[in-house]
């Protein structure tokens, strides 16, 4: 399998002849390297209804005709435009042809802004635990540090996890340091930060400090990919 990071929380996970790409944020992103027109795949999966992780949900999923895969509220305003969609909550389970979906709870907001004074609240945000052949990746999305990372740890052998370090906004690099050993897993790419100054982090830096604790870090600049291997 082969993980392309592009930029922000935007992930994309191929095996050559499946892809999803997870909280496509390219237009507007300083950082993105692809455009929304460059991407290939069958399925998009939100996390929740922050702009920077929906922005090119809509141009992706028409263009591909792939399947929207979000919260039940998120979905629902997806098919009134026409586009396919599945709408799931938190501890629900949505099998593929070629993997396992699992939505899992995240602690922070979703709600859209659509004109000055009006937010739409689009449920609950979460993350996404995604079973592939052999391989189990886990994208907790915007999150906070929460006791329950230990029960996903527990649930799930994780390979892969990807873990929002920017702070302000999400939980910080020292937080995601304990993320990754409550959730056990092998491995971390990190994720939402370096966009803009306000979540500014050293990448380098927490790729160091997982290492101490026994846990491989992989720090991608957008655009980069990294193979998944078992």
């Amino acid at each position: 399998m082969i993980v392309t990071y592009h930029g922000h929380s935007c992930v994309q996970l191929t095996d050559g002849t499946h892809s999803v790409i997870i909280d496509p944020f390219l237009t507007g992103n300083p950082s993105a390297k692809a455009k929304p027109d460059d991407i290939q795949v069958q399925y998009v999966l939100l996390t929740h209804a922050h702009g920077d992780h929906i922005a090119d949900a809509e141009a992706i999923a028409r263009a591909n005709d792939a399947t929207i895969i979000a919260t039940f509220e998120l979905a629902t305003y997806y098919s009134w435009k026409g586009l396919k969609t599945v709408g799931m909550n938190l501890g629900g389970c949505l099998k593929l042809d070629f993997a396992r979906v699992k939505m899992v709870p995240a602690f922070h907001s979703s709600g859209m802004i659509v004109e000055e004074g009006t937010i739409l609240y689009m449920g609950m945000p979460g993350g996404f635990v995604v079973t592939w052949d052999d391989t189990t990746l886990y994208h907790a999305g915007d999150t906070g540090l929460f006791g329950d990372m230990k029960l996903i740890g527990e649930q799930h052998d994780i390979d892969l996890a990807f873990l929002p370090i920017g702070d302000l906004l999400t939980m910080g690099p020292s937080d995601a340091l304990t993320a990754a050993e409550w959730v056990k897993t092998n491995s971390v790419i990190p994720i939402h930060y370096d966009t803009f100054p306000i979540i500014e982090q050293d990448a380098d830096k927490f790729v160091k400090s997982l290492k101490k604790r026994g846990i491989k870090g992989i720090a991608l600049a957008p655009g980069g990919t990294f193979e998944m291997k078992k």
